[in-house]
């Protein structure tokens, strides 16, 4: 099978949360040269609440960025503007100028609850979008600081559709909902996970959508005006997946963070491979589409990048 990983570097994290005897590194995601002209990767430690830029080149750390009380959840980049998000178990979201690391530029209130999960719109930059515990998705407007829409339908993850951001992808327990980004109507219901989704990831193009629970991996197409068919479908052989991410060159491939192991798969072949990548469980997967390089975070308090 092509286009296999070969490490490049690692960054060591020193401080993780560490509760009930499991240390936890959160998702990262990585910054495309574009944005700050630097070659940097975002991820997060939850001991001491921030966010963290470090150049992948030289792998020393650029900025960090304080202010959430309690631990954070989820951090993305704006696709258009140079800034990031972060989410909170504190019920905020903030909103950071990416090359300025000192108090946020907006923080966002008004879930009643832990937020799990924020993204940014892929080309209205006034626009992001969280999810909270209870399965509230709220609409906030950058530009006005303030709520611009509330409805319900995901709990653990939010992810826009890139390129052309017409849907909102929202997980929650075993499904997906597809939503109509202006109407906020449900336009599918992706349904045949038997295990929590905690993982969202659609491909570049915005025609497919990946779906992650414990035990199987889904890849539905979506894009097109389809009714949400799940076009393919991958089993755990025992090793619990948690993330995934599509490989930056070749869309048949599809790169699964398990439990010390990325899984391979070659989606159009059905076939899967294993590569040992950490010691403990891989939390999350992100992809730099301008420098091509894989990045994995794992509770093994390590960041490793791949090419």
């Amino acid at each position: 099978m092509e286009n296999g990983l070969l490490l490049l570097a690692m960054i060591k994290s020193v401080n993780t949360w560490e509760k009930e005897g499991k240390e936890r590194l959160l998702p990262m995601f990585l910054l495309d040269h574009a944005k700050l002209k630097q070659n940097v990767i975002l991820f997060a430690c939850f001991s001491v609440m921030q966010a963290v830029l470090w150049y992948t080149d030289g792998l020393k750390p650029k900025s960090i960025f304080e202010g959430h009380s309690s631990l954070i959840t989820d951090v993305c980049f704006s696709p258009v503007l140079p800034y990031l998000a972060t989410s909170s178990f504190d019920k905020t979201i903030r909103v950071w100028d990416a090359g300025s690391p000192h108090d946020s530029l907006h923080t966002f209130r008004g879930h009643s609850t832990c937020v799990m999960s924020v993204d940014f719109h892929s080309n209205r930059d006034d626009l992001i979008c969280s999810c909270d515990g209870n399965g509230e998705i709220r609409y906030w407007s950058i530009t006005n600081s303030n709520c611009a829409g509330v409805f319900k339908g995901g709990t653990a993850q939010v992810r826009f559709q890139p390129r052309l951001g017409r849907y909102l992808a929202a997980a929650e327990d075993f499904s997906v909902s597809i939503l109509d980004v202006e109407t906020q109507a449900s336009r599918q219901l992706l349904q045949g996970h038997v295990k929590p989704i905690h993982f969202l990831c659609w491909d570049p193009s915005g025609e497919y959508l990946a779906s992650v629970s414990e035990d199987s991996v889904r890849i539905w197409r979506v894009g097109s005006g389809d009714e949400g068919e799940c076009i393919h479908e991958l089993r755990s052989k025992g090793n619990k997946f948690h993330s995934c991410v599509f490989h930056p060159t070749n869309p048949s491939l599809l790169i699964i963070g398990c439990y010390q192991y990325l899984e391979l798969w070659n989606m159009t072949e059905n076939k899967s491979r294993s590569v040992p990548a950490h010691e403990g469980l891989i939390a999350s997967l992100a992809v730099s589409t301008a420098t091509r390089m894989v990045a994995s975070a794992s509770h093994d308090k390590f960041v490793k990048l791949w090419i």
